[in-house]
């Protein structure tokens, strides 16, 4: 006969696990990384290919944490979850470029890197969360090898 293991306990125990659901997001976007003071020459000298537009699959990998409660059946709502990923990175970044879905990748802005995509996606996400949901960890993915996760973190 089977025994259950240790997790079938904390949820008849009372106890409250605390759970962590990533939902994975896919986006065509395209982008260049370049600075506007530098000229093409040192854009070019500096960042190679990636100076000139080109595009990704990106995937776009979102991890929430919260509570289990077993009556609710989850952390959070999928289709609330669903909803707020298109609205902030699908319909936002896909078919575009990353600088026409945020102007703070423009000329003169933030770098259109994954690791700072990865943190604006963090400063768009987590305050629409559902309360008690908390955002653990935003990753972005440029291509099977090569991704940047943020986890909410400042060297400050």
């Amino acid at each position: 006969m089977d025994q259950p293991g240790p997790g079938v306990g904390l949820l008849n125990a009372g106890d409250v696990p605390i759970v962590r659901l990533t939902r994975v997001v896919e986006f065509t976007a395209g982008h260049e990384i370049r600075r506007a003071d530098w000229t093409p020459d040192q854009n070019a000298r500096h960042f190679g290919g990636a100076s000139k537009l080109h595009t990704h699959t990106y995937q776009c990998h979102v991890t929430v944490a919260g509570p289990l409660a077993p009556e609710h059946g989850g952390v959070v709502r999928l289709a609330e979850l669903d909803a707020l990923l298109a609205r902030e990175i699908t319909d936002r970044f896909g078919g575009r470029t990353i600088h026409e879905g945020a102007k703070e990748f423009g000329l003169g802005g933030w770098l259109s890197t994954g690791e700072a995509l990865a943190v604006y996606l963090w400063g768009r996400i987590a305050p629409s969360l559902p309360s008690g949901v908390g955002l653990h960890a935003v990753r972005v993915q440029e291509g099977p090898h090569l991704y940047a996760e943020y986890r909410g973190e400042t060297a400050g």
